[in-house]
């Protein structure tokens, strides 16, 4: 009994706890550098973003300083709506109103098309999936410019040029979101229950709408922020299908203004009764950035739990 009550008060050893990290030179240096890519990559950033807070000739006299924190007032930032909003009767609104039309559309027509198409390449079997995953992934790969002419001489084929609508549907063709869609149904979701709702009777319309899909909240957000953010900054097909000033999108209008300007282009700027400088541009440059990035930080739980999509195999 000795020995076993010995045995039995004998302590046990806990985990060990970790000691301060040693600052050796590796470390150091390390740090070092990237606290200076940070700064490289971080300073020419805010440096824009304060840019509105100044006023034309605190920019050209230079008073922001090294640290770019001079010369700032809130006073310039109502200045600057004043300018950007007077431009063509406040035509700014229109071009932001319609950007969050066929942003949204879009990236809902996409979602609407990827969750169904990545389900069947992922779970049924059918003559020509290999091919259609193939093309998919072609698709990818594609440059967007190489689509804009065939594009145009559709929408123009039927009369529907300066509509928002037929933007919101070719801009739901989003091969990407149908991949990502593919990847989580291949991998995440068990084949298990596929099967046991199969044996239960149930069709593979109502498989995907009461179990694949409730399962598909990560696939479907990141289709949702990446197409947003593809529709949001899409240049080309605005350009070409919305040629009216007053149709186009924020990504078009931001080149309208910059020709508007009396900075670049001081002849075509003479008939206008705003000012448009460097101040003026950086402000509206950074009204059009703040849609993208309060998508951003709604979906940032999902991009970082994306970043491990379909690395297990269930």
């Amino acid at each position: 009994m000795a020995a076993t009550d010995t045995f039995a008060l004998a302590p046990v050893p806990g985990p060990t706890r970790a000691g301060p990290r040693r600052w050796t030179a590796g470390r150091i240096a390390r740090l070092t550098t990237l606290t200076i890519v940070a700064f490289l990559f971080l300073y020419p950033i805010v440096g824009f973003v304060l840019e509105p807070f100044r006023s034309q000739a605190d920019v050209i006299a230079g008073r922001g300083g090294l640290l770019g924190i001079g010369g700032l007032s809130l006073g310039n930032i109502t200045n600057d709506w004043k300018q950007v909003y007077g431009y063509d009767g406040g035509v700014i609104v229109q071009w932001i109103l319609h950007s969050v039309i066929i942003a949204v559309g879009g990236a809902a027509v996409a979602i609407i098309a990827a969750a169904p198409a990545g389900y069947a390449m992922a779970r049924l079997r059918f003559r020509g999936r290999r091919v259609l995953l193939f093309l998919t992934l072609l698709t990818m790969v594609m440059p967007n410019t190489v689509l804009v002419i065939p594009l145009f001489l559709e929408v123009s084929a039927v009369n529907q040029i300066d509509k928002l609508w037929p933007l919101i549907v070719i801009l739901g063709f989003f091969p990407f979101g149908v991949y990502l869609c593919y990847i989580h149904f291949f991998t995440a979701m068990p084949h298990e229950l596929v099967e046991a709702a199969r044996l239960d009777g149930l069709s593979e319309v109502a498989i995907f709408f009461r179990i694949a899909l409730p399962l598909a909240k990560q696939p479907v957000a990141l289709t949702a922020f990446f197409a947003f953010v593809s529709n949001w900054t899409n240049y080309f097909l605005p350009l070409v299908l919305l040629p009216i000033t007053a149709s186009s999108t924020v990504s078009v209008g931001l080149q309208q203004l910059i020709v508007g300007s009396q900075l670049y282009s001081p002849s075509s700027a003479a008939g206008l009764n705003v000012q448009l400088y460097m101040p003026e541009l950086a402000f509206a440059t950074v009204l059009t950035m703040l849609p993208v990035l309060a998508v951003f930080i709604g979906a940032q739980r999902f991009l970082v739990r994306g970043q491990t999509l379909g690395a297990l195999k269930g």
